[in-house]
């Protein structure tokens, strides 16, 4: 694991979008079989009962790396207490036009317009099931480019139909800045209609497959105390199970001074820390105890994942902070919290 650097400073000279897609190769190549035990990390267990469900560890993968479930067994090797796939939207995709990913090296920090690019949850489902994975699994669902507000909720419980046998619990994406339309889904009746068929179809799935899936949405990072605060409010009233805590941030003042400030899209890393942590202390104090919290935005150490437990959240994911410091970063967290 400590050639990560190397093996960083190789793909780090390449376009992000082609080094990411590289890399997946890569772990593809290392969900079984010899490469499989090479990249597997021995990590404490200090599990986490939450939603139902028994982590192994709070350090999630958050959505977006893995969006077609192509790696999930080498993703777990590498120590991940749960991994989320996706996001996944009812039709393939291909995304925004390239490129559509950039680094920010001095911030430690990623901007990305991909735009739910994937092949569709009928993909995703079948490699899914061909994985057969048994750790948690989060899936984390969204609504097609071409698919109007109006018939947005539509999008949403299909994902949600197609998706809930395979998954532990399902993401609610409501939040990505690069799907026109789809932050709406944050607020007034946009957002208590879609609460309540979600509801509606969760009740009657369970029904149907004898299990229960927890539901999680996951939100902004640019809302403020009142929004937040109302957003709790329908979380609450719907009995949402969770809320993933944050996305991505359109804010650029961290990083005004970068190269690539000004490309359009959500900004991660470490400029997204103390919003994402504010969003945190504010959902905790408005939802009730009952409801966890992941945390996840602009985790690059353990102090920080600390922070995100201490401000409220139950569990944390990481993404942009695993790019920049690869497997090591796991370790560091798990071993220190």
């Amino acid at each position: 694991m400590h050639l990560y650097p190397l093996f960083r400073k190789a793909l780090f000279s390449q376009d992000a979008e082609w080094s990411h897609d590289f890399t997946l190769k890569q772990l593809k190549r290392c969900n079984s079989g010899p490469l499989h035990k090479l990249i597997y990390q021995r990590l404490p267990v200090k599990p986490v009962n939450v939603l139902g469900l028994t982590f192994p560890n709070p350090v999630g993968l958050a959505a977006g790396l893995d969006k077609n479930g192509t790696c999930i067994k080498a993703l777990a090797a590498l120590g991940f207490g749960f991994i989320e796939v996706g996001t996944v939207t009812p039709k393939p995709q291909a995304g925004n036009e390239k490129p559509r990913m950039f680094r920010l090296p001095e911030h430690s920090a990623l901007i990305n317009r991909m735009g739910f690019n994937n092949d569709g949850v009928d993909a995703l489902v079948k490699r899914v099931q061909e994985a057969g994975f048994k750790g948690i699994l989060g899936i984390n669902i969204g609504k097609n480019k071409d698919t109007s507000e109006a018939d947005g909720n539509n999008d949403y419980l299909y994902c949600l139909e197609k998706v809930y046998p395979h998954a532990s619990y399902v993401a609610v994406n409501i939040s990505s800045p690069n799907t026109p339309g789809l932050r709406a889904f944050q607020h007034g009746t946009h957002l208590t209609s879609l609460l309540d068929v979600l509801k509606q179809k969760q009740k009657e799935l369970t029904d149907l497959h004898m299990k229960y899936v927890p539901i999680l949405v996951k939100i902004s990072p640019d809302m403020d105390k009142e929004q937040v605060q109302g957003f709790a409010q329908a979380i609450a009233s719907y009995e949402i199970d969770g809320v993933i805590a944050t996305n991505t941030t359109l804010d650029r003042s961290a990083v005004s001074n970068d190269a690539n400030a000004n490309e359009a899209g959500g900004l991660s890393g470490q400029p997204l820390t103390e919003k994402s942590t504010q969003v945190i202390t504010w959902l905790r104090e408005a939802l009730p105890a009952s409801i966890p919290i992941i945390g996840a935005g602009g985790i690059g150490s353990a102090e920080q994942a600390k922070a995100k437990l201490a401000a409220g959240a139950q569990l944390v994911q990481i993404y942009t902070g695993f790019i920049y410091q690869g497997p090591a970063l796991i370790k560091s967290i798990v071993s220190n919290l």
